[in-house]
């Protein structure tokens, strides 16, 4: 009934494949539109565990947010990810920088219970993060609506000055680089994952606190709205989260 060309035009008027970064391959990765699409899994990461798991159901097509082809494929392994895909004639649509810019951080803000006013950065026309106002938080309880909200198991952030933060950036995945553009912004607290070292004592050396909530979970919102937003416009394809999408690294505390 549905096809993948379906399901890809309908994510091009959520979030534009034009807007992402010159780096990334978002889109369609494997297979072509005119393929089947009733029956779609949703995942983060098209692991390798994932990719069995469309094959075992039947899925046609898988639609990610990290590409499950990100560099260029010199080799095809029958028994890689992309191969179990290719053997399976399993198609997958997938939705990263462009998801970013167009809505990610207004779902994580909104996860988070803050509203954004602005946006962290500009780039190619595209809005980068958000910038929120807050009446005033501790970090401590900041950090604790974050494990809440999210499901991550651990949060870091620096000890700063340890005054209330009320102007909060937010940025999913990993945002250390957009440092500067935070603190221009006169932010008091940042969230966002994958943050090295050298952030974390930038950031607590111009007094301002960066919170780690890690790289997944401040993106794993995006299968949860994704499926919300498929089941409305294709009311008759049987669309679920994988039981395979998950967290690859494990937290040992």
């Amino acid at each position: 009934m549905y096809t993948v060309g379906d399901i890809y035009d309908f994510i091009e008027e959520t979030a534009p494949f034009r807007l992402q970064e010159s780096y990334d391959n978002s889109g369609l990765c494997v297979g072509n539109k005119g393929r089947s699409a009733d029956k779609i899994l949703l995942s983060l990461d098209c692991t390798i565990d994932v990719a069995k798991e469309a094959a075992e159901v039947g899925a046609d097509l898988i639609v990610t947010h990290h590409p499950v082809i990100f560099r260029g494929i010199k080799r095809l392994d029958p028994d890689s990810v992309v191969g179990v895909l290719a053997r399976n004639d399993i198609s997958v649509i997938s939705a990263h920088t462009n998801f970013d810019c167009a809505v990610m951080n207004d779902i994580l803000c909104k996860k988070l219970g803050l509203v954004p006013v602005d946006c962290i950065a500009e780039e190619n026309g595209a809005k980068m993060g958000c910038i929120c106002e807050h009446e005033g938080i501790t970090a401590e309880a900041l950090a604790d609506i974050c494990k809440e909200k999210l499901g991550c198991p651990t949060v870091r952030y620096d000890k700063a000055n340890g005054g209330l933060l009320k102007r909060i950036a937010v940025c999913s995945g990993s945002g250390g680089s957009f440092l500067g553009e935070v603190l221009a912004k006169g932010c008091d607290g940042y969230i966002t994952g994958d943050v090295k070292h050298d952030i974390f004592v930038d950031a607590y050396n111009a007094g301002l606190v960066v919170f780690d909530a890690g790289h997944f979970y401040t993106e794993d919102i995006f299968c949860e709205h994704m499926q919300k937003l498929l089941k409305e416009k294709f009311p008759e394809a049987d669309i679920s989260i994988a039981k395979n999408s998950g967290d690859v690294v494990v937290w040992h505390k």
